[in-house]
């Protein structure tokens, strides 16, 4: 059965500076022992928001006026450097639904797809308008509309763009791979009985 489709993704923003983001600064490496993913949203950015005693440093994702932010907003190249899955699994377990940017790193493209994280890419001058405009008034509504390649933001739109097979995925439900693996359950079965050393 394919997961709900994604053709809009609705949410107030937060600016996240900076080309080339990568994966280590997204979530860094110690906080990967776990044995699940969760409680990663907890470790976002952890080396650019905390100090090494723990304490706020200052960020725009510990700015108050941006708590409950759902869509960031940032540079080029994001998602850079290893392929760790952890990265968009902490953004997703964070809360964000979505990432606009003026590139991504194409591991990362599709890992945060697989799991129905909107990313899609803008150019530098609107990136900016709509980054000055969140400053101005952090509870601006901003909606992606996945279908028209628009991102919505007060009465003014800015256009964007996503990869054609992530976008159909998106718009059809089938962007998370486990559902596929789960409506051939009822053949996995069948195999499974028939193999010796399964009944075993």
């Amino acid at each position: 059965m394919p997961s709900e489709p994604i053709k809009q993704v609705a949410g107030t923003g937060v600016y996240v500076p900076g080309d080339d983001i990568d994966t280590d600064r997204i979530i860094p490496a110690r906080f990967m022992k776990c044995i699940t993913f969760d409680g990663l949203g907890e470790y976002l950015f952890y080396d650019v928001r905390k100090t090494e005693q723990g304490e706020d440093k200052p960020h725009n994702l510990n700015d108050p006026r941006f708590q409950g932010a759902s869509i960031i907003i940032s540079g080029s190249n994001f998602g850079c450097g290893s392929s760790r899955e952890h990265a968009p699994q902490s953004i997703m377990r964070a809360g964000f639904k979505a990432v606009i940017a003026g590139s991504f790193a194409e591991i990362f493209y599709g890992n945060s797809t697989n799991l129905g994280v909107v990313c899609v890419t803008a150019t530098d001058a609107d990136r900016k308008v709509l980054a000055d405009a969140v400053e101005m008034n952090p509870q601006l509504e901003i909606t992606i509309d996945v279908n028209d390649h628009k991102i919505w933001f007060g009465d003014q739109y800015i256009t964007c763009d996503m990869r054609p097979g992530a976008r159909s995925s998106l718009l059809k439900g089938t962007y998370d791979p486990l559902d596929e693996l789960l409506e051939g359950a009822e053949q996995v079965n069948e195999t499974a009985a028939k193999l010796p050393y399964m009944s075993a």
